[in-house]
């Protein structure tokens, strides 16, 4: 090999490696990455409160209903049987000795009917033998018709044990749901029968504990559409009367029975009307929704919003229990802000 030509060789090779070196240069230069844009973090809302000073009361509101203090419940006292008739709806007006319901008699209207015409032949012999002055058999004749009598009445207390009779005037106000050929025993409640002018607000609850704590003399308002008639409680589930009629004894233990100042010109028997009682007031104490009172592991507290959004929770106690607002009697002060729930 030439020295010309390995001088050459040198060259390039030289060259080559300097390329490769600065080849990098020889490309556009890669642009520096962006950095992210700053996000704020989200600033969490609250619904808030403030305490404040005010009157709370605990009471008691629904949707009462007239009905009759004085009424009837109709029943067959001796012994059931199978419905011949129903002979009354609710709604209608009955009197004193009509016909409510008649059971079915098995032919003892006929044997009626044979008895009456057997004491007519009685009175008939009794009659003959007064006419013929026959001493011995006017005593027969007598004896034999008191016997007819007695028989007659026997078997008209037994068809008359097969009807249902009212024993005041009134309108029916229930009648049971039943048809020809049912079977009704004794004491079952079939009708009953109230008096339309003599009537007091029936208010119901779901529960007897929520009407623990109202005693009889307490005051109510009963609101008729636009007109306010104040009322008093006269009977509580623990005043109530005792009976053995189960679904009064169901009845009672959920209601309380609210007498009238005065009534409504239009009042009847099935009205509506809007009930409260108040069961304890207070003025001027420190209040708070109820939303605001939180519980856990027996602690009662409530959380306040201080200095823009800083949290803390406080202990407090409670008094009065409104339907919406509960009293606070120690814990806050007047102004706080309360984080409700």
């Amino acid at each position: 090999m030439s020295h010309k030509f390995k001088k050459m060789l040198g060259w390039s090779f030289a060259l080559l490696i300097s390329a490769s070196l600065t080849g990098c240069s020889l490309l556009p230069a890669e642009e520096n990455a962006l950095k992210p844009p700053l996000v704020k973090p989200a600033q969490e809302s609250y619904r808030t409160v403030v305490v404040e000073k005010g009157t709370i009361s605990q009471e008691i509101n629904g949707n009462g209903s007239l009905e009759s203090i004085d009424y009837e419940i109709a029943q067959f006292k001796g012994q059931g049987g199978r419905i011949a008739k129903m002979l009354v709806s609710a709604g209608n007006q009955v009197k004193k000795g009509d016909v409510l319901v008649q059971l079915g008699v098995d032919g003892l209207d006929i044997q009626l009917k044979e008895q009456q015409l057997s004491v007519e032949k009685a009175k008939l012999a009794v009659k003959q033998a007064k006419l013929n002055d026959d001493s011995d058999t006017l005593k027969i004749a007598q004896l034999q018709m008191d016997v007819e009598s007695l028989k007659l009445e026997r078997l008209m207390t037994t068809f008359n044990s097969k009807q249902l009779v009212a024993e005041m005037d009134g309108q029916v106000t229930f009648v049971e749901d039943l048809e020809p050929g049912d079977f009704v025993d004794a004491y079952q409640t079939l009708v009953i029968i109230s008096d339309p002018s003599k009537l007091r607000i029936a208010l119901r609850v779901d529960t007897g504990s929520e009407i623990s704590g109202v005693n009889v003399g307490f005051p109510a308002k009963v609101t008729f559409g636009t007109k306010v008639v104040q009322g008093k409680v006269v009977q509580t589930p623990s005043s109530a009367p005792t009976t053995l009629n189960p679904m009064l004894q169901e009845r009672y233990s959920k209601t309380l029975y609210i007498e009238l100042a005065e009534l409504p010109s239009d009042a009847a028997i099935g009205g509506f009307a809007d009930v409260k009682i108040i069961l304890q007031q207070r003025d001027d104490v420190l209040k708070i929704p109820r939303s605001g009172v939180r519980s856990f592991l027996g602690r009662t507290f409530v959380r306040t919003l201080e200095e823009g959004n800083k949290i803390r929770e406080i202990d407090v106690e409670t008094g009065i229990k409104g339907s919406t607002e509960i009293e606070i009697t120690k814990g806050l002060e007047e102004g706080a802000v309360v984080v409700l729930q």
